[in-house]
């Protein structure tokens, strides 16, 4: 069944969201779902969330090893320039910057495996049939980065607060 433009815009947006998961960066994002699309395209493959998400992964794992890329998070926030927030939002942006910056510190992989989890909802196995880990495995990337996730935001509220 050929998909719809809503399925056809959803499954992009998907396909989106698992590129910035897995590169942490906008532009990078836009150009992993743009190679992937079209490679899927080229290669006359199903229009399937997984076959998406594979030629995104393929394609930013290759990129790894090309460039030997260490992922990086700005320490600028385009949110620091704007006087008119509140004090409360101001709060819960500098949690928002502590939790991108705890992110950035995480694997790839665990990274991945913590978005497609608790940002999209898959369970372990799905996401074992996305990225082509047995899902033990998937389990212990999401078990570690949520305890490194923990761990980072404590010790950085404790050198802040203590």
């Amino acid at each position: 069944m050929p998909a719809t433009p809503d399925s056809l815009h959803e499954l992009l947006n998907q396909g989106y969201r698992y590129a910035l998961s897995l590169c942490h960066d906008a532009s990078r994002a836009d150009d992993l779902l743009q190679e992937g699309w079209l490679a899927l395209l080229q290669a006359n493959g199903p229009r399937e969330k997984a076959y998406l998400f594979r030629a995104i992964r393929s394609r930013y794992l290759n990129q790894i090893k090309r460039e030997k890329l260490v992922v990086m998070v700005p320490l600028e926030s385009d949110y620091e320039n704007n006087l008119s927030l509140e004090r409360d939002e101001l709060s819960s942006l500098a949690d928002m910057q502590e939790l991108e910056q705890a992110l950035g510190k995480l694997r790839p992989v665990e990274r991945e495996a913590l978005f497609l989890h608790a940002a999209e909802g898959y369970t372990a196995e799905e996401i074992g049939q996305y990225t082509g880990q047995a899902r033990g495995t998937v389990l212990s990337l999401i078990h570690r980065a949520r305890h490194k996730l923990k761990s980072w935001i404590s010790q950085q509220r404790e050198v802040k607060h203590g």
